[in-house]
Order: C-alpha cells, then structure tokens, then sequence
C-alpha cells in the first residue's frame, strides 16, 4: 500500500511543481508540503481537500487505498448553491 506521503510527491512531480508553488496553490507554508512529503506530519481533513482538488484526484487515490486516480466529479454551481 502506497503511503500518503509517497502519493503527494509523486503527484507533484507529475505536475511538474515545486513544493513552494504547491504550497502556495493551496495555500499552506512552504515547509508544510516537505513534512507531509518527508512523512513527519499528515494533512488535516481540509489539506486533503485542497489537494484532491488541486490534484484532481479522489480521496481514495490520495490516501494510497486505491491505485484509480478517478478524477473527482466537481459540482455544478446549482449544487454549490443549495
């Protein structure tokens, strides 16, 4: 099973970012992402929200419990606005 913080790296780099421009993108210190990715500290549940977002993948992907990227649905602004 792939770790969380194996998965965030490798999501990076496949995007072609920094830690720095990650951390700016979704809006966390710069040494947030390198502890996550050095495995010292997990995000919270709202960090795992920014990054399926950022990432455009699910939870589940994220969280090393499934090898499906599966790009999450995003919903339409109806469904934010209920």
């Amino acid at each position: 099973m792939v770790k969380i913080a194996d998965r965030i790296k490798q999501l990076r780099k496949k995007k072609g970012v920094s830690q720095s421009q990650l951390a700016e993108a979704i809006g966390v210190k710069n040494n947030t992402v390198s502890t996550w990715e050095r495995g010292t500290r997990k995000p919270d549940f709202d960090a795992l929200q920014l990054l399926s977002n950022y990432f455009e993948v699910s939870f589940e992907y994220l969280l090393g419990s499934s090898d499906k990227e599966e790009a999450r649905v995003k919903p339409s602004q109806g469904e934010l606005d209920s």
